[in-house]
């Protein structure tokens, strides 16, 4: 499976790709890396391709997608600036995913290039197969995510999307209780 995406960088809109375990479902909570300091979300709408296909055109798009999600793209923009886009766009659990949805229920217009063009763009330069995935940014601009926030999309009274923004290491006790407890559980293991 693949997860192909369009974002607006440098005023452009650009093909991105992310690894299949950019994909974070469930209600899971998702943890801001400990090695970027400008984590960005923007909010998505992502494609589920329904059929295979190679160079489609834009108008015979919507036979190649049955359904539609609402995701947040989560990026690290200190890495993007820095050129390493591989880092920047594929980290595990960049893309936070909601529940699909039939696609003539779709509420989601505003994205930075139509749905069908994205299609397009997409089967030009490799294969669509049958639940790969396509997201589209929106034209909301992207902002720095926050700890403790909870991003969720709701749409006809039926939650989509949650998931809530964790630091990756944070505890609520003081490092020597950490060591201790560590210590004690790890001679407990090698007692037994």
């Amino acid at each position: 499976m693949k997860i192909i995406g369009f974002s607006e960088i440098n005023g452009a809109v650009q093909m991105v790709l992310k690894c299949d375990s950019s994909m974070l479902v469930n209600r899971k909570p998702f943890f801001i890396p400990d090695w970027s300091e400008d984590v960005r979300v923007t909010p998505c709408v992502v494609l589920r391709v329904s059929r295979l296909g190679k160079n489609i055109g834009a108008k015979f798009a919507t036979r190649y997608y049955d359904a539609v999600a609402p995701a947040f793209n989560i990026h690290a923009a200190d890495i993007l600036a820095q050129g390493d886009w591989v880092k920047a766009w594929g980290f595990d659990y960049a893309l936070p995913l909601g529940s699909f949805i039939n696609v003539e229920r779709n509420p989601w217009q505003d994205t930075i290039i139509p749905l069908d063009e994205a299609i397009h763009r997409a089967s030009e330069v490799m294969t669509l197969r049958q639940g790969d995935l396509i997201f589209i940014d929106r034209t909301i601009a992207s902002r720095p995510l926050q700890r403790e926030e909870v991003l969720s999309v709701t749409v006809d009274n039926e939650e989509l999307l949650y998931c809530k923004v964790k630091k990756l290491f944070e505890t609520n006790f003081n490092h020597t209780y950490k060591h201790e407890d560590y210590l004690r559980r790890h001679e407990l293991c090698r007692t037994q």
